[in-house]
């Protein structure tokens, strides 16, 4: 077996990703947590920065017991990232299409129902873009060193097509479901769908790149 190298590449793609994590984290939290925003955003981007590579670090010490911790490690980074891409685009979507609904809200169909029906078009952009960024990731990062195939982007449109219609199919389910119980905004129930679909949609995820389309 190849032993596993952790090169100033690898140190340098956690900490960019980092970067991007904590970039990202901002408009979620702002929408999801308005009063931790204002107390915790000036400390996420640094925070990330650094703990993200000190993360990897750690897989990377615990891969030489068991070897498959490396590439978890890996993807776990570059899968927190996509969540964030996901939940970020996604926010920035509800936020946007909220305000022309307001401009609307004598209008029933805007107002309510319009939401309702349009967030699962949200929901399925923002994980197309989170989806490309994912395939780029992967296949120069986490699992890289796989064999070249001809066969490979289908591959990994399929797999990913799958977790498509379980990261939104879960994703709707929670948010159909839980809104509008409880104190929580449409907007807020969006991010607790998209996180629900993301983790479920991350596991197939994982499996299906390494097992499939990144098989070496």
């Amino acid at each position: 077996m190849e032993e596993i190298q952790m090169t100033k590449k690898d140190v340098l793609f956690a900490s960019f990703a980092g970067l991007l994590i904590g970039l990202l984290l901002l408009p979620v939290l702002r929408a999801a947590k308005p009063e931790l925003y204002a107390t915790l955003s000036l400390w996420l981007v640094p925070l990330f920065l650094i703990a993200t590579p000190f993360g990897l670090t750690i897989a990377y010490y615990i891969s030489k017991k068991i070897a498959v911790v490396w590439q978890l490690g890996k993807f776990g980074v570059t899968g927190v990232l996509n969540v964030l891409v996901d939940m970020g685009v996604l926010s920035l979507l509800i936020a946007f299409f909220r305000n022309y609904f307001q401009i609307n809200a004598n209008d029933i169909i805007f107002s309510g129902i319009g939401f309702l029906t349009f967030y699962s078009i949200y929901k399925a952009t923002s994980f197309i873009i989170a989806n490309i960024n994912s395939y780029l990731w992967n296949k120069h990062w986490t699992f890289k060193g796989a064999s070249e195939k001809k066969t490979e982007f289908i591959q990994f449109f399929l797999v990913s097509i799958f977790g498509f219609v379980i990261n939104v199919a879960v994703a709707s389910l929670v948010f159909y479901l839980g809104n509008p119980t409880g104190d929580l905004e449409q907007g807020q129930w969006g991010l607790i769908g998209a996180a629900m679909g993301s983790i479920v949609g991350l596991v197939w995820n994982f499996v299906g790149y390494k097992f499939i389309v990144f098989k070496k």
